[in-house]
């Protein structure tokens, strides 16, 4: 397999509803702003599955919606043109592989270009998700800005809600790049220029969640994972470049010295937050295509809020071991811990204490990650039960756990104190190294392959 061809969310659409019909689903019942796109991405999930959505008729909305387009496993590895099992280890590989952007002087998201009067956000179709929402949010803005004492730039995903026809609240409760960014423009008295860019193809997402060295941009790691430079255009109003094939772009800055509530949002822990670093985004222009898709990313337990999520991880956890630790076999960060709190890792041992050693290199890829179990290469971490059953039967409470108290954690986690500080938790379920052990149930292979083959003549 191979990357697919365009850099845009609509080449990227409709190569996939090609290539898995019935993947994507064009809603043409009308629906409302006031959680019905949440509602049924939520459906879908129950029944498990996650195609794209594409919400044609929108009320009160000149243009549709689109979501659910990184919400699977399936349709990030297609994205990245490898099969699904290859998908953490050949993302790993591609965001150590950067190239430059290349700017381009014509962009199809300058065809409209809004400011003044006629720039009102409230036009675009930003849905409230869940009741209990503080309002209106915008959650697939992937939000573009350069650092003001270097020139680097980063982009992230950050949540916004609509204030106003030109005004935003927005939350940089990741602590990571955006606002160091912001806090460093903030001691110069100056605003952070920035854009928030919408409608994106999964490798843009996809790069703009890795964690490049500090010196390198995130631009230069998706064109790494397409292969090929980034194609990047100069906004209307601001000095920044964005996605050439966006949707949407709305230029503006992060306002200095001004904070104003924000939220409660429905988060990807599962819970309301109102935790929120209380940022406010002043827009100067509105800028799209003449027949704009508006892209939306479920918010909460998502999917599509929080697979990618997961990818990342799985990824800055294989490069970290693999430094290490050479006879790890596989790596997982489960939907069921938000895909950032729970990861679970197999080795192949080859001494006493590795697994123990694991569980702290996990732990320091990511202060988010707060749970790290290890398990022998006969389990599949993609199994969660598998994984639970190897905990259940070669745990032993009294010497396979590892407990670090007052760490680092993650902001949004409602179990940590009000400053994101947590205790986390090692388990070493593998068998004790070099000790007789109860033997597994494996059934004849030859067997196996006999069933498969009959279950399939019997119609599955």
């Amino acid at each position: 397999m191979t990357p697919m061809p365009g850099q845009s969310v609509r080449d990227f659409v409709t190569a996939y509803e090609r290539a898995f019909p019935g993947e994507v689903v064009r809603v043409t019942e009308p629906v409302t702003l006031d959680y019905d796109v949440m509602a049924l991405v939520l459906e879908y999930e129950r029944r498990r599955r996650w195609p794209i959505l594409m919400f044609e008729k929108v009320a009160g909305a000149d243009m549709p919606i689109v979501a659910n387009v990184v919400a699977s496993r399936r349709a990030l590895a297609w994205a990245l043109g490898v099969p699904e099992p290859r998908l953490a280890l050949e993302y790993a590989r591609r965001i150590k592989d950067t190239i430059k952007p290349n700017v381009v002087a014509r962009a199809p998201f300058r065809e409209r270009v809004l400011t003044g009067r006629d720039l009102d956000l409230r036009r675009l179709p930003i849905p409230t998700y869940f009741p209990g929402d503080a309002g209106r949010y915008l959650t697939a803005g992937m939000l573009v800005a350069r650092d003001p004492e270097t020139g680097v730039e980063t982009e992230g995903y950050h949540r916004f809600q609509v204030k106003g026809a030109d005004r935003m609240g927005v939350s940089l409760h990741s602590r990571r790049r955006m606002f160091e960014y912001q806090r460093r423009a903030e001691a110069r008295g100056e605003a952070l220029p920035c854009a928030i860019a919408l409608g994106l193809h999964p490798l843009v997402s996809m790069g703009s969640l890795a964690y490049p060295p500090a010196d390198v941009g995130k631009f230069e790691v998706v064109g790494g994972l397409f292969g090929e430079p980034l194609e990047v255009a100069a906004c209307a109003t601001i000095d920044l470049a964005v996605p050439a094939a966006a949707e949407i772009v709305i230029e503006g800055e992060i306002l200095p010295g001004v904070r104003e509530p924000e939220g409660p949002f429905g988060e990807f822990t599962g819970y309301f937050s109102r935790r929120s670093t209380e940022h406010v985004f002043q827009a100067k222009a509105l800028a799209m295509r003449a027949a704009p898709w508006f892209q939306s990313i479920g918010s909460g337990r998502a999917g599509d809020h929080i697979t990618t999520l997961a990818l990342v991880r799985e990824a800055e956890i294989w490069n970290a071991l693999q430094r290490v630790i050479p006879n790890v076999t596989g790596v997982h960060v489960p939907l069921s811990g938000t895909s950032s709190f729970s990861a679970y890792v197999s080795i192949t041992q080859g001494r006493p204490g590795e697994a123990k050693h694991v569980i702290p290199i996990v732990l320091g890829v990511d202060h988010y990650l707060k749970l790290v179990i290890v398990v022998d290469d006969d389990i599949d971490v993609l199994d969660e039960s598998d994984v639970m059953w190897a905990v259940a039967t070669r745990m032993q409470a009294d010497r396979d756990l590892v407990t670090i108290a007052g760490s680092l954690g993650a902001m949004l986690d409602p179990s940590a104190d009000e400053r994101g500080v947590t205790a986390k938790l090692g388990i070493d379920a593998t068998r004790p190294f070099g000790e007789p052990f109860g033997e597994k149930l494996v059934m004849d292979p030859a067997k196996m392959a006999w069933a498969r083959a009959l279950v399939d003549r019997l119609g599955g």
